[in-house]
């Protein structure tokens, strides 16, 4: 028999059925609530809410685990690539190496942009910002391909708008990067994989093969985060019933925000701040550490994690090998590089578990590999977008899956008369 949850409200008392998920999390179904009390409840930002059942990705922010169908973080980046984990999260299971061989040609096939999306590119002031030009880009692939705008796709077309998206997406931040240098787009090297292509679409030049294994890293890091707010935005846009062009647009629309994706620009940003000021990155320890001084360090600490970001973990060393590969010099990294070691043996930041999280590491091999700060939310979304792809089909093969709508308490004015 299920267990049920007894809520009494007064003279109403309901029972309510209790839900576990197979990692032991467990919820209250309140999806009868308002029909059968007239109560609804009320979670501001939603962050003891469940919008929905999912079986891509876990995470026990206590423990700092993160499993992508059941496979955890630090051995999908020690035994896979980003691309065999975007294909596990669309299609739940590991590539065989034809499959993976399938879909590395099918992207390399789709590596290059139409024309109109590039005219479309080159039509943005070269100062505009990279995540209004990406975002208006994706949802313009809409036009292109009008095959792929059913409501309800075809295995088949979904199995073809995935390797599409890849490519796509790929070449259209390439290209934002290049023409907000000034430079013309350029065709991918086909002899090359996915991020080595990338790093040679950004700027003509075949990368190091360490180099660009730890960019792959890093996407791989970022491909999928549970019912994060840009995450969660693609699947409301897409419970609409909208296509995904338009819902992964919504979702890069969302990332955009310094406190989603825009938070690695946010680390350089302070960084630069540091700098300006001198450089001594002690004075901002103490800064951190003052309750009545509105400092914050930003990059260290993370809202679902109340430990180590596990991802931090991975990154740390592969930020440690582009640095040295790259050889370079910047009193950025060196004031990065201070606060880490200071914020890692201090007693004041590891007893509120302010640790280094991906956002501090992923914004120091931006700058490293010379990407501008204004585009490290589009890398951010290059990244997540396997993560939204597989959301959106999850969410549109769901049976009984319903258009979100939240209820609201009203606080305006009430019976007014003109």
């Amino acid at each position: 028999m299920s267990k049920l949850a007894k809520l009494n409200l007064g003279e109403t008392e309901i029972e309510l059925p209790v839900m576990e998920g197979t990692e032991g999390e467990k919820a209250i179904d309140i999806s009868k609530l308002r029909a059968e009390t007239k109560f609804v409840t009320f979670d501001n930002g939603l962050g003891n809410t469940g919008a929905c059942t999912s079986s891509i990705t876990f995470i026990d922010g206590e423990k700092g685990i993160l499993k992508h169908r059941g496979y955890t973080i630090e051995n999908l980046c020690d035994k896979s690539s980003f691309l065999e984990t975007s294909y596990l999260l669309f299609h739940g299971h590991f590539p065989t190496a034809n499959e993976l061989s399938d879909l590395k040609a099918q992207i390399k096939e789709k590596s290059k942009i139409p024309d109109g999306i590039k005219s479309l590119i080159k039509s943005f002031p070269q100062d505009a910002h990279p995540m209004g030009i990406t975002s208006a880009a994706v949802v313009a692939l809409s036009g292109y391909y009008p095959h792929l705008l059913d409501q309800d796709l075809s295995v088949d077309k979904k199995n073809e708008i995935f390797p599409l998206m890849l490519g796509q997406l790929k070449a259209i931040t390439a290209g934002v990067y290049r023409h907000g240098q000034g430079k013309d787009m350029i065709d991918s090297d086909l002899s090359l994989d996915y991020t080595a292509d990338f790093l040679y679409l950004m700027n003509g030049e075949k990368p190091n093969e360490e180099v660009a294994k730890s960019l792959d890293v890093l996407l791989l890091l970022h491909a999928d985060h549970e019912q994060n707010c840009s995450t969660s935005t693609v699947r409301v846009v897409g419970s609409s019933k909208a296509n995904l062009f338009a819902s992964v647009s919504s979702g890069i629309d969302a990332l955009w925000g310094p406190l989603h994706g825009g938070a690695n620009q946010a680390v350089l940003e302070m960084l630069e701040a540091i700098k300006n000021d001198g450089g001594g990155y002690e004075k901002f320890i103490l800064k951190a550490k003052d309750k009545e001084d509105p400092f914050k360090l930003m990059g260290f600490g993370h809202r679902v994690y109340k430990n180590f970001d596990p991802r931090a973990k991975v990154i740390k060393g592969y930020c440690d090998t582009i640095l040295e590969k790259l050889n370079v010099q910047d009193p950025l990294l060196d004031i990065a590089n201070g606060l880490e070691a200071t914020a890692l043996s201090d007693e004041y930041f590891a007893s509120r578990k302010l640790f280094p999280n991906v956002d501090f590491y992923s914004g120091i091999i931006y700058k490293a590999l010379g990407i501008p700060t204004n585009m490290f939310t589009v890398m951010f979304a290059l990244g997540r977008q396997p993560g939204w792809i597989a959301q959106w089909k999850e969410m549109s093969e769901t049976k009984g899956i319903k258009i979100t709508r939240p209820r609201q308490i009203y606080l305006g004015k009430t019976d007014e008369k003109l």
